[in-house]
């Protein structure tokens, strides 16, 4: 069974912020950006968030642009990717705009968060992991799906999972020319043990300017 290429997408403040620690999402990205993400998005067979990431901005998660959502439709492909979120705990509001627009859902649980996510059923198909959520069982499962491509859009805990089980394939990170420098605000990153350690260096593939906003493409397994 092959695994979908992983690519992690985030924006960050030049302090490596991705929020400000107010109760409503900081908008780092501009309208240049926010268009190419579409496309990303557009290209992907699934998207995934994490928990705290639907409970906080209340994400739809769709492609925005109607002539790339007739691309994927001409392609035989859905008009939107699958969603996909990941939970530990199980608890997710179902009245989260989430839930009640674009295609198929997904929900990656553990087994103690299996009962409770199971309330979303109706909603989603809900998968448990394991004792803890199991990263690579989670692409195994895509990749079952047929989800050749995905996209990971946050939070934290999830870009940290995926980057310290060394299954990123790829960074997209917008850099927004602007400092948060509050200590609570959240980062791209929590501490963990990655590959390689600090000594380790990605490729990097890319730099393009959007706007005010600098995209770099970093392929961590190169």
């Amino acid at each position: 069974m092959t695994r979908p290429y992983v690519l992690l997408s985030v924006a960050v403040s030049v302090d490596g912020h991705i929020d400000d620690d107010g109760t409503e999402r900081f908008p780092l990205s501009n309208a240049e950006d926010f268009d190419h993400v579409d496309r990303v998005r557009a290209e992907s067979d699934a998207i995934l968030v994490g928990a705290a990431t639907v409970r906080r901005d209340n994400p739809r998660l769709l492609v925005n642009s109607p002539e790339r959502r007739a691309g994927r439709v001409g392609a035989g492909r859905p008009e939107f990717p699958l969603k996909v979120v990941v939970t530990g705990s199980g608890e997710l509001d179902r009245d989260r705009a989430f839930w009640h627009c674009g295609g198929d859902k997904v929900v990656y649980t553990t087994d103690s968060g299996h009962r409770t996510a199971s309330a979303l059923a109706d909603l989603a198909d809900v998968v448990p992991l394991g004792p803890s959520v199991d990263f690579g069982a989670l692409l195994d499962d895509l990749g079952g799906r047929g989800v050749g491509r995905l996209m990971v859009e946050g939070g934290s805990a999830v870009h940290t999972g995926f980057l310290s089980a060394g299954l990123a394939d790829e960074i997209r990170m917008a850099v927004a020319p602007m400092l948060i420098g509050q200590a609570t605000a959240p980062r791209f990153l929590q501490p963990a043990e990655f590959p390689g350690g600090p000594a380790r260096r990605f490729h990097l593939e890319e730099v393009a300017r959007l706007g005010d906003v600098a995209v770099l493409r970093y392929f961590p397994k190169r």
